[in-house]
């Protein structure tokens, strides 16, 4: 189960992560892949043997890697938010500095 290169880079569009600066492209793969759906003939990425306690999960072999991108560039959206958190606004020598802006604006990304 491995998301594909252009997984990653379309990740990286809706993330505006161009390069791997801040995240590289294994961080961008644990991302996507924590989000594995039903591929297009309905299977499901595992199988389980639930003749065991407690279950196991096999991968399945007929399962073709499908991911939800948007939860995953959600996730990065968030975290990305959560470095600019601490940024508030403030006034200084007559001029106004609304820096708390950039966190609404991750968040709102986040929930797009």
């Amino acid at each position: 189960m491995t998301a594909t290169a252009a997984m990653i880079m379309q990740v990286r569009r809706m993330v505006n992560e161009p390069d791997a600066t801040t995240y590289s492209d294994e961080d961008i793969q644990a991302y996507i892949e924590a989000y594995p759906l039903l591929d297009e003939r309905g299977q499901e990425p595992y199988t389980y043997d639930t003749s065991t306690e407690p279950p196991t999960a096999t991968d399945n072999e007929d399962w073709i890697p499908t991911y939800d991108l948007h939860a995953a560039a959600a996730d990065i959206w968030e975290e990305k938010a959560a470095t600019v958190a601490d940024k508030f606004d403030f006034g200084a020598d007559g001029s106004n500095y609304s820096v708390s802006q950039k966190y609404a604006m991750y968040m709102r990304q986040a929930k797009h």
